[in-house]
This record gives C-alpha cells, structure tokens and sequence, in this order.
C-alpha cells in the first residue's frame, strides 16, 4: 500500500489566495495515483495520497525563513 505525502506551500496558485482549490487537490491525488499504477502497478484502490499545506513561516530558503529570503532578494533586484 503505498503513501504519497506531497507537501506545497500555503500560498495558493492564484494571486490572493492561500491555499489550493479543491480541484487543484484533486488533479494531485489522481494525478500521483496514477502515476504508482503506471509506474509501480499499484492499484488506485490501495494508494494513498496526502497533501500537507505549509504556511509560509513555517519553511525557509537560503538560510532564512522564505518572507526574508524574499524580500532580500526583491531588494537586490529592484
């Protein structure tokens, strides 16, 4: 029985929003499924898939937390 643990940043995929839709979600979770039955043979029925939003404070990049890490790097751009 295989687990799929996919992990995105709660951000969401649209200007101004702050997490995935439920179709985004849903493309995932059959999108993954049917990747370990094409790949692996594992039945859709047997795969398990979840999806972990991470607030944005709770990751970092480059050694600082990501809001920083960005706003540094605007800086240096800008």
């Amino acid at each position: 029985m295989p687990i799929v643990t996919i992990q995105v940043t709660r951000e969401g995929t649209t200007p101004g929003t702050a997490s995935l839709t439920a179709e985004e979600k849903t493309a995932l979770i059959k999108g993954s499924s049917e990747l370990l039955l094409d790949v692996l043979g594992k039945p859709l029925d047997s795969t398990f898939v979840v999806i972990e939003e991470v607030d944005l404070e709770n990751w970092g990049w480059g050694g600082r937390p990501v809001p920083e890490f960005r706003r540094r790097r605007a800086a240096r751009t800008g």
